[in-house]
C-alpha cells in the first residue's frame, strides 16, 4: 500500500504536529516573502507567524527596550502628542481672529 503522501516530502505540520488544515487553530505563517508569496511555514503554536517571521518573539520588557521600540518606529514627529497640541493651539487661535475680524467687518458695515 502507498503511502498517503511523498516520503521524501512530507506534507507540513503545525506547531501541534497535525498536518496542517487538519486540525482547527492550525495554520500558516502568513508573512509575505520578498517575492510577495506567502511564508510557507507553519505557524507557532498560539501564534500567527512562524519562528523566522516573528512567532518567538515575546515583545520588549524593560522600560528601556520599550522606549527603543517607541523610538524605532519614530519618523517625523508630525503625530506626537505635542504636535497635535500646537495645531489645536494654533487652530483655536485662528478661529479666534477670523471671528474678531469678522466682528470688524459687521461693524465697518453698519456704519
Amino acid at each position: 500500500m502507498n503511502p498517503p503522501y511523498n516520503v521524501l516530502n512530507p506534507p507540513k505540520r503545525c506547531a501541534a504536529g497535525h498536518p496542517l488544515g487538519t486540525e482547527p487553530g492550525c495554520h500558516w505563517c502568513g508573512a509575505r516573502t520578498r517575492a510577495g508569496t506567502p511564508c510557507q511555514c507553519p505557524a507557532m503554536r498560539g501564534r500567527r507567524r512562524c519562528a523566522l517571521h516573528g512567532g518567538k518573539s515575546t515583545g520588549a520588557r524593560t522600560p528601556e527596550g520599550r522606549e527603543r521600540a517607541r523610538m524605532a518606529n519614530y519618523r517625523h514627529g508630525e503625530y506626537t502628542k505635542e504636535a497635535k497640541a500646537e495645531r489645536r493651539r494654533q487652530a483655536e487661535i485662528l478661529r479666534l481672529a477670523r471671528e474678531c475680524l469678522a466682528e470688524i467687518i459687521k461693524a465697518s458695515r453698519e456704519v
